[in-house]
Parts: structure tokens; C-alpha cells; sequence
């Protein structure tokens, strides 16, 4: 029995579940139908990267102290990170993978480095 591809319109033969006539109609149709959603990924996942180097850049020996206007200056955006960890004295840690930062007072913050027990 000929099927009509999904993608490309042709009639080809194949299995009885087969939507499409060749691995390029495939990865055609899958590619458009998830570009907004990737694109949305993509920029999400490069700020992110960002963010984790402007940190690892200000912070060479695993602890800093430093005002956030010079994480805003190279860019920073604070509302995207990848988690948080919260102490049991309730203070938050924000981190972009493995740098990460703790808001003190004045402005001022603390970056540090990821350890091992914070999951």
C-alpha cells in the first residue's frame, strides 16, 4: 500500500507506521516543528553559560567578594540560574552550574564555587 510523506507529499512503500519517505523528510519536519522551542532553549542555555563565566572570570580562587554593579556591567542577568541552595540558617545560594553567589549587604556579594555536598 503507498503512504503520502508527511513532510514532502510523495507516496512512497514501507512499513505500515512510516511517516516519511526519507531521513531528510524526517529531520525536516522535526527541525521546523521544534525551532521556536530550541531557539528558546538555546538563548535560555547561552545566558546562562554567560552568566557562569562572568563569575568564573571575577572569581579565580573559589571565594570572592565583589559588588553585583560589576556583574551587571559585563553583563550578568540575575534572574537566570540553574539553582539554588538554601543553608539551615535559611541564607540562599544562586548558582549557574558550578559558580555560584550569595547576596550580602550593600549590594555586595560573595562568589564561590560549587562543592561537592551541595546538591
Amino acid at each position: 500500500m503507498k503512504k503520502q510523506c508527511t513532510e514532502c507529499g510523495e507516496a512512497f512503500h514501507g512499513r505500515a507506521d512510516k511517516k516519511f519517505c526519507s531521513a531528510h523528510c524526517r529531520s525536516s519536519y522535526n527541525n521546523r516543528n521544534n525551532r521556536d522551542f530550541t531557539n528558546f532553549m538555546r538563548n535560555i542555555n547561552n545566558t546562562l553559560r554567560k552568566n557562569r563565566r562572568i563569575m568564573a572570570d571575577l572569581n579565580p580562587k573559589g571565594k570572592a567578594h565583589i559588588h553585583r554593579d560589576k556583574l551587571l556591567e559585563q553583563g550578568f542577568k540575575f534572574s537566570y540560574f540553574t539553582n539554588e541552595y538554601v543553608t539551615k540558617a535559611g541564607k540562599v545560594y544562586r548558582f549557574c552550574y558550578d559558580q555560584g553567589y550569595i547576596e550580602k549587604d550593600n549590594g555586595f556579594l560573595t562568589l564561590v564555587v560549587r562543592q561537592e555536598y551541595v546538591e
